[in-house]
């Protein structure tokens, strides 16, 4: 029987939004306890009760947060930009930072079939490297066309950037002094190279505080570029689809973009109290960890596990073109 009533359609949702709700919580306590990024440990305590996304009375709420709460935790987001935080950084690091995000996902693209990988996955995997790593692939993900494997390709790329991030964490200060960049230069490597804003923040402060600040900063710019970028996605996926017809054409501007952006805009103006931005950003935080729980609950563990080297081997290779990139452009520009 169909559900209709709003009253229904709640209760039918409930269990699973609820079970998806207690995986966040539980893996943001694992991940205070034992330093461990909570996406992650989300996402593989989601996959651990798979069968309560495919079977029982949890499967709409389930389906329900891997896409309705998860586009709520993407618009969200937009709390924490403004524009006059982005510009305090200066136009050679703005333009540095663009230019990567730009040339990553180019990359991405172009080596993709090196790998056997076609553009879906590439976009999934190099939009993630070059923006904010789950977020955007989440974000990504909801523009691009469905088949079936489209959650095992989600899943295999969040779990990529978050083990990149963590090393990357570990790593990249030592590898930017080792190239003797100052607190600026450390800050803005960082910021613009590691894929996660956790991993970035924990990378930055480990410096120093001036270098933690510009590394939050580079990574919020790369954050707002997540919606341009969806945006053009949208534009250009509705012209590839425009002659299938009875074919359903994706939105020309996603309901969760024309949050992202309302939002950015009124933050920018002064529109938003400060303790209420700080109040959406951390619901951002847990509407998308709540999310990938429920995507973990959805996901086939075998399949994602069948993706394969040539996979890990693209995602590999974004990551190191674009630090090697910013390397590059932080030399030129000294």
């Amino acid at each position: 029987m169909e559900v209709t009533s709003p009253r229904a359609r709640a209760a039918a949702l409930f269990p699973g939004i609820m079970v998806a709700v207690l995986v966040a919580v539980s893996a943001q306590f694992l991940a205070n306890h034992y330093a461990t990024p909570a996406m992650l440990l989300a996402l593989l305590l989601g996959i651990a009760l798979g069968f309560l996304g495919r079977e029982g009375r949890t499967v709409p709420g389930v389906d329900f947060a891997a896409r309705g709460i998860l586009r709520i935790g993407v618009a969200l987001l937009g709390a924490r930009i403004s524009f006059g935080l982005i510009a305090g950084l200066g136009w050679e690091a703005i333009a540095l930072v663009v230019s990567a995000v730009i040339l990553t996902i180019g990359f991405g693209l172009a080596i993709a079939p090196l790998f056997g990988e076609r553009w879906r996955f590439a976009l999934l995997t190099s939009g993630s490297v070059a923006i904010c790593g789950a977020s955007a692939a989440i974000a990504i993900n909801a523009v691009l066309p469905r088949d079936a494997r489209s959650e095992e390709r989600l899943i295999f790329t969040i779990i990529g950037v978050t083990v990149l991030s963590t090393l990357a964490m570990i790593l990249y200060p030592i590898l930017a002094s080792a190239f003797g960049l100052d607190e600026r230069a450390a800050g803005i490597f960082l910021g613009a190279t590691i894929h996660d804003v956790a991993q970035v923040v924990g990378a930055g402060y480990s410096v120093s505080e001036t270098a933690g600040d510009k590394a939050t900063l580079v990574k919020l710019i790369r954050v707002a570029l997540l919606a341009p970028v969806v945006v053009i996605l949208s534009v250009l996926l509705r012209r590839l689809d425009r002659d299938r017809d009875g074919t359903a054409r994706p939105p020309l501007l996603p309901g969760f973009v024309v949050g992202f952006l309302v939002l950015a805009a009124a933050t920018s103006f002064g529109l938003v109290p400060a303790p209420v931005v700080e109040t959406l950003g951390t619901a951002s935080r847990w509407f998308l960890l709540t999310a990938i729980a429920a995507v973990g609950m959805k996901t086939d563990l075998g399949r994602v596990l069948s993706v394969g080297g040539p996979a890990i081997g693209l995602i590999v290779a974004e990551t190191v073109f674009i630090a090697a990139l910013i390397l590059a452009g932080l030399s030129l520009t000294g």
